[in-house]
């Protein structure tokens, strides 16, 4: 009688991907949340429990930090949501020139982060910048857009949504490619005018592409560092710190168990913010 055990044969392919699964990711989380209870260094470690999460949220530059990140991941995520989807839309309706257009919206995806902070901030300059020049020469005063601490966040936010809303146009024009061309014909023959295909046939048939957009872009927001750190390096002062750059700063600073703790709660917020958001995503999604 052949035995009715399954073979393991199978298993032996999930097993290269669980090894890398279990020491690339597994082993360095679990070792996180260990040091993170800890103060210490290369040669010591010496458990203290929550103190650093205390001292983490009892500092005020610190809570500002995870305020701007919050404030920043909002902002660049709803913005390049919205004209990703409009950019789509406009590069699928056959205007002239749509495939040259595609690529220049694409294009700034593919250039260095660090390239484009170091670049901007060079044209954002109060006095020598380009941009200001430019408002000078009709007469508008160009205000200090990475020194004024009322407008640095939001300024390296508008350098983000720049860099990044290319690859949310991308992800949106395979989603209304996906969509059959039956729907917009059925909805014409009921006299649905182009705004009200719009809303009635695209945005809702092009949820799983807005998914995947507010996902990338939500999780991109609050792990934010290279952009912020090459244009302003949080400042002035602490306007636009960030999650990212406060724990480099404290790394800095030889405060490993701080950043540590600064480390798992960025992992936590972006679980606790994402996984809902996504599942009430899927639980909304459109059969198809």
């Amino acid at each position: 009688m052949a035995s009715s055990r399954p073979s393991p044969y199978p298993y032996w392919f999930v097993l290269p991907a669980a090894v890398v699964f279990v020491t690339l990711f597994l082993v360095p989380t679990i070792a996180s949340f260990w040091f993170s209870l800890t103060r210490w260094d290369l040669f010591e470690a010496e458990f203290i429990g929550l103190d650093n999460y205390r001292q983490f949220f009892s500092e005020p530059f610190l809570v500002q930090g995870m305020t701007n990140t919050l404030i920043y991941a909002v902002l660049t995520s709803g913005a390049k949501t919205v004209l990703g989807l409009l950019l789509a839309v406009l590069l699928t309706s056959g205007i002239w020139m749509q495939g040259f257009l595609r690529s220049v919206v694409f294009f700034p995806v593919l250039v260095s982060t660090i390239g484009v902070g170091i670049t901007f901030a060079a044209l954002m300059h109060p006095t020598r910048g380009v941009i200001n020049l430019g408002l000078e020469s009709i007469g508008i005063d160009g205000p200090a857009w990475l020194s004024d601490p009322a407008l640095a966040l939001y300024s390296v936010a508008m350098i983000d949504i720049w860099k990044g809303v290319g690859l949310a146009t991308l992800i949106y024009i395979a989603g209304l490619a996906a969509i059959s061309p039956e729907y917009y014909e059925a909805s014409r023959i009921d006299g649905a005018t182009r705004w009200q295909q719009f809303w009635r046939v695209t945005v809702p048939l092009v949820r799983p592409a807005t998914v995947t957009v507010v996902t990338l872009s939500l999780i991109g927001g609050l792990r934010s560092f290279d952009i912020i750190w090459a244009t302003t390096r949080g400042g002035p002062g602490f306007a636009s710190d960030v999650l990212a750059s406060v724990i480099f700063k404290q790394y800095q600073a030889g405060f490993y168990g701080l950043a540590t703790a600064g480390n798992v709660i960025l992992f936590l917020l972006v679980a606790v913010i994402v996984l809902p958001l996504t599942y009430w995503f899927n639980k909304r999604e459109v059969d198809l």
